[in-house]
């Protein structure tokens, strides 16, 4: 074990390591939280609500989509360039339910930080909401 300065800082009984994880993955977290709370309410934005069962599910439609749909196969990249609306976490958990790899993107991103983005990532699909879709369309032809 390396004795890194820090560690003389950590309160007594304060490992040094993090043990096994006891989930597998994000995935397998949000599953497990969405049986034991799937009646309470997850999220909250602009006056509705999801519960964790209704993300759960709806996730889940948004991953079948994604794959069967759409075609996209685990390991793809997908960008996200959502405000905080209760659609993020939908897309997410349906993005990583799917096997792909989430590319967080800033939906205020002018279309040269965007197009600089997705081609850096190597996107095959965007998740984008409409009101930022104008950047977008100057760009579209050139990330595809």
């Amino acid at each position: 074990m390396n004795d890194f300065q820090w560690f003389k800082k950590y309160p007594v009984g304060i490992p040094h390591e993090i043990g096994p994880l006891k989930f597998g993955s994000l995935v397998e977290l949000f599953e497990t939280a969405s049986k034991k709370y799937s009646n309470t309410v997850a999220y909250e934005n602009l006056g509705g609500q999801l519960t964790y069962a209704e993300v759960d599910r709806l996730s889940s439609d948004f991953a079948a989509y994604l794959q069967k749909d759409l075609g996209l196969i685990k390991g793809e990249r997908i960008a996200i360039q959502m405000p905080n609306l209760l659609q993020f976490p939908v897309a997410f958990m349906g993005a990583l339910k799917a096997g792909l790899i989430v590319v967080n993107t800033n939906p205020l991103y002018t279309a040269r930080e965007m197009e600089h983005q997705f081609k850096d990532a190597g996107i095959s699909a965007l998740v984008i909401v409409a009101n930022f879709a104008h950047n977008l369309e100057t760009i579209v032809e050139r990330i595809i």
